[in-house]
């Protein structure tokens, strides 16, 4: 008696035009909630679209920014806490989420366009 091979997993189809520029925008809206959806995006669709490849590989460069200018608030707020001036912590942490939120909602924007958006201050980590 022969086993018979499972069947060949197939590749995932492409994204149309229409939907490489949908996941595309939601991977820059998605950085209002943080770094995982970029993340997913980027990890489920880079193979699918161009658009979207790039896009999400630039909003999850954007959030891993975002996320060490929050990690430096977060530690040196904590040492100035010690020193009784922690209120800086509280500036920073809000002006980069403030900022994360307006760079996303433009980012959006453009891509929901079909326009390749770069963000004005991002480490370009993943290439």
């Amino acid at each position: 008696m022969t086993a018979t091979p499972p069947p060949a997993s197939a590749a995932a189809a492409p994204l149309s035009e229409a939907e490489d520029r949908q996941w595309a925008s939601f991977a820059h809206l998605g950085g209002i909630l943080g770094i995982l959806p970029s993340l997913i995006i980027y990890l489920v669709f880079k193979d699918r679209g161009a658009f979207t490849r790039t896009e999400s590989k630039e909003a999850l460069n954007f959030q891993i920014t975002l996320l060490g200018i929050q990690i430096v608030a977060y530690i040196v707020g904590t040492i100035l806490i010690i020193v009784f001036i922690g209120f800086l912590f509280y500036v920073v942490t809000w002006a980069a989420y403030i900022a994360g939120l307006i760079f996303s909602i433009l980012a959006f924007l453009k891509s929901k366009d079909g326009q390749a958006y770069r963000y004005p201050f991002a480490l370009r980590l993943i290439k």
